[in-house]
């Protein structure tokens, strides 16, 4: 399945990506401090890929010292409005920090969580086995 799956780097100023296939996960690795814009700048990025035909996608923030709570919860309704359009949003990487931050915005059970991104990446290809 690793494969079918694609990592985009996000860097602030411009993302490289190929047109992702709507199979596919869609990894962005954050990097550095994320401040209220640069969660905006996440929100416009997903949204992006979302209308290029991206559903499934891993915020990887294995790299992120520090998240400024102020940003969170403004890029919820987005990740809601996502959902709607069928896309799905997964965290990885996080801190106990960074977890902690997520909780005190009151978006601790927005997201599912996992320890890496590969294991974010696979929880896709798993629930797709799920039975219907």
């Amino acid at each position: 399945m690793v494969e079918d799956m694609e990592t985009l780097e996000l860097a602030w100023d411009e993302a490289v990506a190929t047109t992702p296939r709507e199979d596919r996960v869609v990894t962005l690795l954050l990097e550095g401090e994320l401040g209220v814009q640069e969660l905006s700048d996440v929100g416009d990025e997903l949204f992006r890929l979302l209308q290029r035909g991206a559903r499934r996608f891993v915020l990887d923030m294995g790299e992120v010292p520090h998240l400024d709570y102020r940003g969170v919860r403004p890029l919820l309704p987005r990740i809601e409005a996502l959902r709607r359009a069928g896309g799905e949003v997964k965290l990885s990487g996080l801190s106990p920090y960074l977890t902690a931050v997520l909780r005190a915005s009151g978006a601790h059970g927005v997201f599912e969580l996992y320890p890496h991104c590969n294991d974010a990446r696979a929880s896709y290809a798993m629930s797709a086995l799920d039975p219907i």
